[in-house]
């Protein structure tokens, strides 16, 4: 099943990408779509533990079951002033 993966700040630097179109199996969690990822991108690693998820534009815990055509976001923190 297709899922559409949008990159922000930092994570869309080391990418190089704004969004990725993934197939993956049913049954995925957006945390597994993050692993994938980071097999892609090791240089990923240290946002591990600060990155949020977000599923359809709800934030939501890693364990969460992806589905077709799911939009998910991988949130970085943001700063500012």
């Amino acid at each position: 099943m297709k899922v559409h993966l949008k990159l922000f700040a930092g994570v869309r630097e080391i990418t190089g990408q704004q969004e990725v179109e993934f197939d993956v199996e049913e049954g995925t969690t957006a945390g597994g779509l993050w692993e994938r990822l980071l097999t892609d991108y090791p240089k990923l690693t240290p946002y591990t533990e600060i990155i949020q998820v977000a599923v359809n534009q709800d934030v939501v815990d890693r364990g969460v079951k992806l589905r077709a055509e799911d939009e998910v976001a991988f949130l970085p923190p943001v700063s500012g002033g």
